[in-house]
């Protein structure tokens, strides 16, 4: 089990990023670089969740058959998200 420092570290890093996020927004910088910003908000959030889900889900620490059926279940979940968004437009 890992230790409360690691997890005060994983919670510091967790409210920077959530914090350079919502400057971001703040700056306008969504008016002038659209698809710049878009990147950089949806890299940070992929960090996020990586982040949430090894250590506070604890995938870090389980044998890797669940990681495997996470991460299938989330290209799944995509997948259908995709096929939604096309049926929509």
């Amino acid at each position: 089990m890992a230790s409360l420092k690691l997890y005060t570290i994983i919670y510091a890093v967790l409210f920077v990023v959530a914090t350079a996020q919502a400057a971001i927004e703040a700056i306008g910088l969504l008016e002038a670089a659209y698809w710049v910003a878009f990147a950089v908000i949806l890299i940070l959030s992929f960090a996020k969740a990586v982040l949430v889900a090894g250590y506070y889900q604890h995938l870090r620490f389980e044998p890797r058959s669940v990681t495997y059926l996470v991460l299938g279940s989330l290209v799944v979940v995509l997948a259908l998200t995709a096929g939604a968004a096309y049926s929509i437009l």
